[in-house]
């Protein structure tokens, strides 16, 4: 496996993560924990060493499982979880990023993992009732008592990553970004990244699921998955992006890759300090998602991707209003 560094703090991580979410949180279904154990395992064995987790997966199972999984292995793998969901009675509600809100999630999450330091810690989406300022200084105490090695931010606006950077250098931004979702090429995320040298992250890199090709307009969705909710996966909305698929079918057939290989390996392409963290709960996809990094796109594939890309209008928005609403703040 090819490394990438994430942040000038030097962050070295796999070049592909595994984003653990789904194991048991978020769509629906739920892998036994000793099968999610056993995959997270043979992702290690594959040369992945970095995995990302958050408090509200589950909520706190995730974590949980993570951490069981990863104990043998501790030292050669980088951790990264997340902070800033108000949870009550086992659900969100809100927001909450206070200074002794993340304090308390830190040691909680310590204490979940397993570990004695968590390498990256991210807001998970920026709380406007707190300055951001407030935040970056009590990540930035707990760098200091060796609880966090590194402070991360999700989904965070350009002008708020600079104001958080200015006093505790940020390592990581980890948004979502793909080929059907590039808003970080034009609102500043991808520039505020270059110029202050941090790594990026995308999460939902193969588009929940629909890049890889397996979902059709009339692929059921478990109850409890909440794409049911996501305006792209209403039926309508799927057959008109299956443009954007039948594209990366066709350059997949051109490689002998498949469209998730090539979906990753434009990531990848973008910039060396881009890691995208894709999720499964089958052995086969993790070992296909992780083969994107021998899939080379060369010069000309980037530009017939960006020209053909541009006459592709995506139909559907990433997220409903209310989930909009809580980020690019």
């Amino acid at each position: 496996m090819q490394t990438r560094t994430l942040g000038r703090n030097g962050l070295e991580v796999s070049a592909i993560g595994f984003g653990c979410m789904g194991l048991n949180f978020g769509y629906g279904q739920v892998l036994d924990t000793q099968d999610s154990i056993a995959l997270i395992r043979k992702a290690v064995d594959l040369g992945v060493t970095f995995f990302d987790t958050a408090e509200v997966y589950g909520p706190y199972t995730n974590e949980e499982i993570v951490g069981e999984a990863l104990r043998p292995v501790r030292k050669n793998v980088v951790i990264a979880t997340k902070f800033g969901m108000n949870i009550v009675d086992g659900r969100m509600q809100g927001l909450n990023s206070r200074p002794e809100q993340i304090r308390a999630v830190c040691d909680a999450s310590l204490k979940r993992l397993g570990v004695e330091v968590i390498d990256l810690f991210y807001q998970h989406r920026v709380d406007p009732a707190v300055p951001i300022e407030d935040v970056a200084g009590a990540v930035k105490d707990l760098i200091a008592q060796g609880k966090v090695r590194h402070f991360g931010l999700s989904e965070p606006g350009a002008q708020t990553v600079r104001r958080a950077h200015a006093v505790q250098p940020v390592t990581a931004l980890q948004n979502e970004y793909s080929l059907w979702t590039r808003g970080p090429e034009t609102n500043g995320i991808l520039q505020a990244c270059e110029e202050l040298g941090i790594g990026f992250v995308p999460y939902s890199p193969l588009g929940k699921g629909f890049l890889t090709g397996a979902m059709k307009r009339d692929t059921p969705l478990a109850e409890g998955d909440f794409r049911r909710i996501l305006p792209r996966f209403t039926p309508e909305a799927m057959q008109k992006n299956q443009a954007l698929l039948d594209l990366l079918i066709r350059l997949a057939n051109e490689k002998q890759a498949t469209p998730a290989q090539i979906a990753l390996a434009w990531l990848l392409a973008q910039q060396p300090w881009i890691v995208p963290i894709p999720g499964t709960t089958k052995t086969a996809r993790l070992e296909e998602n992780l083969g994107a990094v021998n899939v080379v796109l060369t010069p000309d594939d980037l530009t017939m991707l960006r020209k053909a890309l541009a006459a592709i209008d995506i139909e559907g928005e990433r997220y409903p209003p209310e989930f909009l609403a809580i980020t690019g703040r």
